[in-house]
């Protein structure tokens, strides 16, 4: 018995010490990335910024209003609202914009089809590159200019860096603190080391002829995932501008982010399915960053993974303190050491201990709970809902 015991402890030891490990070289690896400094641009591109907005009455119309306040020249850039069940008066006033608005009603809503119906129209005009924003997104008068320099450098696809906004609950500061890690682990990490930065859902921008060439491909409701495939297959390193902020307003409820966790989950999971076969040819054919990538996508959800090693540490220390117990604690160690190297410096208060105190129990849970209730949840779209 003790030997069983022995041979399934290690099995579950060494796998989770992999997940540690990775995350640890990222985390460490973060602090020494630093943003190229791209040329000042003497060519201006033209580009396409494209808001999908399902049911998002309440936030587009600030957030075109303040795009619309770019640092950039009115008539190298436009602006396109995919309105897609959003009310006559909240249509009525987009339209008032100087923006392009192209309204949808499918019965099966996603981000994709928005994108697909907004590329298609924008075909007719000679975009040089295509910017994809969230409804809820809010950014800087020189965004465009920052993106323009890194284009005129031969970046063709970009990720700026998606920061929490209105963090004004536990649940909706634990959401801001993971964005910031995964900043750290899966873009700035990344980049520092010659790999591709993993993409946000948004603040995202790609050479124009690539995207509407590719943008027909995308099917699922983890349309960021697909891109991934997509630029990692053809060689396309995706830079991440970390001093390029897209303000991004947090999820204020907990069984709104129960949901999106569980779309996030069952989307990372089905692409490992469709691609974890292409590792080998990958990895014959020297395709680093697309290795990398799946094995990104191997890693379990970092909640399971905090109460997995959580677990498995406190029942070693009652069963086997010496060394099983020591081994599970310096993991747990080194676990929480990861995160709070990748987390910035100022997110270390009282008001993130409380949400870990208060919230974090019950996420973890509906993470496990949403593990057995993941049909289907990669192909439906799932809207999430933001704080009044």
């Amino acid at each position: 018995m003790h030997i069983f015991f022995t041979i399934l402890d290690w099995l579950v030891f060494i796998p989770l010490s992999c997940c540690v490990a990775y995350m640890l070289f990222y985390a460490i690896a973060s602090h020494f990335y630093r943003q190229p400094p791209y040329a000042n641009a003497n060519t201006l591109n033209r580009f396409a910024i494209v808001f999908p907005a399902y049911k998002e009455d309440r936030v587009i119309l600030k957030s075109i209003k303040t795009f619309l306040e770019q640092d950039y020249p009115k008539d190298r850039y436009d602006i396109i609202v995919v309105s897609d069940h959003m009310t006559q008066e909240t249509n009525a006033s987009l339209k008032q914009l100087p923006i392009i608005t192209l309204e949808a009603t499918y019965e099966n809503s996603s981000k994709a089809k928005a994108l697909i119906l907004a590329t298609e129209y924008l075909e007719k005009v000679n975009y040089d590159a295509i910017v994809i924003m969230d409804a809820d997104n809010l950014t800087v008068p020189f965004f465009l200019k920052e993106i323009n320099k890194a284009f005129n450098c031969g970046v063709k696809a970009m990720q700026a860096r998606r920061t929490g906004e209105h963090c004004n609950t536990e649940v909706a500061q634990l959401d801001s603190t993971s964005e910031e890690i995964n900043n750290s682990f899966f873009r700035s990490g990344h980049n520092a080391v010659g790999l591709s930065s993993a993409l946000s859902g948004s603040g995202m921008a790609f050479d124009f002829n690539w995207f509407s060439e590719n943008v027909r491909n995308l099917q699922t409701a983890g349309e960021d995932k697909e891109l991934e495939v997509l630029l990692l297959k053809n060689r396309i390193h995706v830079s991440y501008l970390k001093n390029l902020p897209v303000f991004d307003e947090k999820i204020a409820k907990s069984e709104d982010i129960g949901n999106q966790r569980k779309r996030w989950i069952a989307v990372q999971y089905a692409t490992l399915a469709r691609v974890y076969k292409d590792f080998p040819k990958a990895l014959f054919q020297g395709n680093f960053d697309y290795c990398d990538k799946i094995i990104q996508w191997m890693l379990p959800p970092r909640l399971i993974q905090i109460a997995a090693i959580g677990l498995c540490t406190i029942l070693a220390l009652l069963l086997d303190p010496i060394p099983t117990g020591i081994r599970w604690t310096i993991l747990c160690t080194v676990q929480v050491s990861a995160f709070l190297i990748a987390l910035p410096s100022s997110y270390y208060n009282i008001t993130l201990l409380k949400a870990i105190l208060l919230k974090l129990p019950y996420l973890i849970l509906i993470t496990i709970k949403n593990m057995f209730r993941l049909k289907g949840a990669s192909k439906k779209f799932i809207h999430t809902k933001h704080g009044d």
